[in-house]
């Protein structure tokens, strides 16, 4: 693991990356702070639980956060995805997970 140019976040390997990125990384949310602790909480359980299958994982995701929160929620999970979308304003996370999974979930 070698930093470029002083930035101790820069990596020249991915692996050197993910020994140190195992916490959570929120990359876009517009939730509250409850509901943002409860639904991360909700994702890493899931991520962490169903790490070889993402059907799963998004399954348990949608049924938790629509039993709390009111449906309709959507779920994604994967490792390399881009997205946009059309989402209810306070009702958007979008995380990584373990350096490597992402899970975008959102409310319409």
């Amino acid at each position: 693991m070698a930093a470029t140019h002083g930035d101790p976040l820069a990596f020249d390997d991915m692996e050197g990356f993910l020994r140190v990125a195992k916490y959570t990384l929120v990359k876009n949310t517009d939730m509250n702070s409850e509901m943002k602790e409860e639904a991360m909480d909700i994702c890493i359980t899931a991520v962490e639980k169903y790490q070889n299958d993402m059907e799963k994982c998004t399954q348990m995701i949608k049924e938790q956060m629509d039993k709390k929160f009111g449906s309709p929620w959507h779920v994604v999970v994967g490792k390399a995805f881009g997205y946009e979308i059309t989402y209810e304003v306070r009702n958007i996370l979008y995380i990584f997970v373990g350096g490597r999974t992402s899970v975008l979930l959102w409310k319409m």
